[in-house]
């Protein structure tokens, strides 16, 4: 390299800075869209998911409940997109941002690019005072030589020319030694400047010029596998979808809309003949008789036209009325429909008063052991609202499983449904353990899964109307699980799972896996981890 480049040089490692700034900045604005990405999934995934609170809610299809899952696989893909961003800016962004300070600082650093001025100044002064020495001791050597040969001056003057002409050349000698003292420091200097310091700086801002290179590749490679680490994770999300397209069956759902709107009503019957014709073969003698066939039959006619008439509104418009509380305005099937789910509802309130009743008792039977934590009086009236709700609860169950029988026209129906919800009132006061074995302990800790449904029939597992429940985050498995009671889900250390339903202080979580199959776990085998914003779907990993 020249030694008159050092400009150029400097010039180049300035845009060097610049371009890793530039580059720093575009990195910046990756971050962003990959943030904004992910936020309008997530937004998208959450506008799209079913609102629990909403009392028309669609049934089961297959198609829907594929979608639903294709939306939790999104809602994953989202927060893969989110790790993404995050990665760029600690490994990329961050680190360029720190590097090129730390550059800006040593580029400060360097080396004057040139010889000290000082020392170029002492040179000259040095050099101009040895020049007018030089030229004083000139003078001085021919004012001696006029006098010297002038016959007319004295001894005296002769010999003060012959001492100022000494003295001259004296001076003239210190100051060549010193001008030649200076010249020779001056030289050194300017060669060790040139030939060591230059030397030793460009090969600094080389260094420096390379390390920028070699850090700008680093940048470049961890920017892609910023988003090469996520790829598994994507491709599992989106072999979900692939699994969910191919869950839909179109039988099934075809047959949950014929069984979903069939009205369990038999076809009317066949119109009956009228003969007109008979009062022209009458006689007179048999008129009377006649004539009261006649009149009878034309009421029997006018009776089964009405009942044909009655059932003919299944073909039409549905008669408008208020509805009646044992759904009797509505057809057999929807009626049975209806009413079971009347006493699904039932048992759940039931369910709830019955956990509300046995954490009052033992919050009760803390008072009472420990008076300075509270007065067990005062539990007593919420207690007793709480034995009432129940009992109202269980009237209303025994009245709507009596007209469910009277519609199913079984006659050990009624007989079968209560014992079903006498089993539901005993699980109620003593809870099932993970084992399977009940107890009559209100106060032990281990219960069993909360119930589902507080009826259940085959028509309710195949034909069971709730949408899927989104997901809130998810789990990890800490110990294996068997998951022989009903209403529990098995599964095996280390298994991952969707959380849809908290822990509601029994010590169950509603889980679900990637197929859908859904069931209650244990807390304390689980490691939950939810979402931050609470009621969004989390993060699948």
């Amino acid at each position: 390299m020249d030694l008159d480049q050092f400009d150029s040089l400097d010039k180049h490692t300035q845009w060097g800075i610049d371009f890793l700034e530039r580059y720093a900045k575009f990195v910046k604005e990756r971050i962003e869209i990959e943030q904004n990405y992910a936020k309008q999934l997530r937004n998208l995934v959450k506008k799209y998911c079913p609102k629990r609170s909403s009392k028309d809610e669609e049934p089961r299809f297959t198609s829907c409940i594929a979608f639903f899952n294709i939306l939790n696989e999104l809602n994953d893909y989202a927060g893969q997109r989110e790790v993404v961003a995050e990665e760029m800016a600690h490994r990329v962004y961050g680190e360029l941002m720190r590097y090129a300070h730390d550059l800006k600082t040593e580029r400060k650093m360097r080396p004057e690019k040139g010889v000290s001025s000082l020392e170029l100044e002492l040179l000259m002064i040095s050099k101009k005072k040895f020049e007018r020495e030089c030229r004083e001791a000139e003078k001085a050597q021919q004012s001696y030589e006029r006098l010297d040969n002038d016959t007319n001056a004295t001894k005296a003057d002769v010999e003060k020319a012959k001492q100022q002409l000494n003295l001259r050349t004296h001076m003239a000698d210190e100051n060549k030694n010193e001008y030649a003292a200076q010249l020779q420091n001056f030289n050194g200097e300017q060669h060790k400047h040139f030939y060591v310091v230059i030397p030793q700086i460009y090969k600094q801002l080389q260094e420096m010029d390379e390390r920028r290179t070699i850090k700008l590749s680093e940048c470049y490679r961890g920017f892609a596998d910023s988003e090469r680490k996520v790829i598994p994770i994507i491709s599992k999300c989106l072999e979900g979808m692939i699994l969910a397209a191919k869950s839909v069956d179109e039988r099934r759902d075809s047959q949950m809309v014929v069984d979903s709107f069939k009205s369990g009503f038999e076809p009317p019957g066949d119109f009956p003949f009228e003969d007109y014709s008979q009062h022209i073969y009458r006689t007179i003698s048999d008129g009377t008789i006649s004539a009261s066939k006649q009149e009878g039959g034309k009421m029997d006619a006018k009776s089964t036209v009405g009942k044909a008439k009655g059932k003919l509104w299944l073909f039409g418009k549905k008669p408008k009325g208020p509805a009646l509380e044992d759904f009797s305005h509505l057809p057999p099937e929807q009626r049975r429909k209806k009413l079971q789910q009347r006493i699904d509802e039932l048992n759940r309130g039931l369910q709830k008063e019955s956990d509300q009743k046995e954490a009052l008792n033992k919050m009760k039977d803390v008072y009472e052991k420990n008076p300075q934590m509270g007065d067990p009086g005062s539990l007593q009236p919420k207690l007793a609202e709480t034995m009432n709700n129940i009992d109202r609860l269980r009237m209303e169950i025994h009245k709507n499983e009596a007209w469910l029988s009277e519609v199913e026209g079984k006659t050990g129906g009624r007989g079968d449904r209560r014992h079903s919800s006498d089993i539901n009132h005993l699980v109620t006061q003593g809870r099932e353990s993970p084992e399977g074995s009940y107890t009559d302990d209100a106060n032990q800790e281990v219960r069993g899964p909360p119930q589902q449904h507080g009826h259940h029939s085959e028509f309710d597992d195949e034909f069971e109307d709730d949408d899927p429940l989104p997901a809130i985050g998810h789990c990890k498995a800490i110990y294996p699980f068997d998951g022989h009671n009903e209403g529990t889900l098995a599964m095996k250390e280390g298994e991952v799972l969707y959380i849809i339903e908290e822990d509601k202080g029994d010590g169950w979580t509603r889980a679900r896996r990637q197929n859908g199959e859904e069931g209650y776990v244990p807390t304390t085998y689980i490691d939950v981890t939810l979402e931050k914003n609470s009621k969004g779907a989390v993060t699948y990993i």
